[in-house]
């Protein structure tokens, strides 16, 4: 299984990393024929404003619209405001899951933070309970609302989103690339199945 790592900027060696450990072949993409041959696509964490322009500059915007029409995207980070339809903040993004997302929502880069969350997405592998995942959160953005078909997999305690899939779109606030914790990205991986 092949699957296309966004490598306009980011972390996205990690996932070409993380993705080796779940079985799978990560495959760098820059530009619009990278995408050709792939299952599948992950947009890294990085700064959402930097990778959608440089999307824009290579012509990646549509190529990757249509490659979602068929092949299941995954946003980490940044790369889920990259996804969402709506964003609180004026800058280049692929409008594909129906979400809402607010940048920064919790705070500065001092303001970082690591949790446990809740992810019963995560419990079929493990045969019926999933044990707690263990979440980065780097001026990571908040999934504030979602609709249509889109459903909550994750929150912290009090509510606030951190994961969503919508059919094979899935958008996670954290970096599940920079754990060791492989579990998010074989779900993916089900996912391109």
């Amino acid at each position: 299984m092949r699957i296309g790592v966004l490598a306009l900027q980011g972390d996205f060696l990690e996932h070409v990393e993380m993705l080796k450990r779940a079985g799978a072949t990560g495959v760098e993409v820059r530009l619009p024929r990278d995408l050709e041959g792939i299952d599948g696509l992950i947009i890294p964490g990085g700064e959402s404003t930097t990778i959608g322009k440089l999307a824009v500059l290579y012509d990646l915007i549509e190529p990757i619209r249509r490659l979602a029409e068929t092949k299941p995207v995954w946003g980490t980070c940044a790369g889920a405001i990259f996804l969402a339809k709506d964003v609180h903040h004026h800058q280049p993004v692929l409008g594909l899951m129906d979400i809402v997302v607010r940048r920064n929502a919790f705070g500065r880069q001092l303001d970082s933070f690591e949790t446990d969350l809740h992810v019963p997405a995560l419990a079929a592998e493990e045969g019926g309970e999933a044990r707690p995942f263990h979440a980065v959160f780097i001026r990571a953005p908040l999934i504030e609302r979602v609709g249509g078909d889109a459903e909550v997999l994750a929150t912290l305690p009090g509510g606030r989103i951190v994961a969503v899939r919508e059919r094979t779109l899935l958008a996670t606030s954290f970096h599940p690339e920079l754990t060791g914790d492989a579990r998010f990205h074989r779900y993916f991986l089900g996912l391109v199945r």
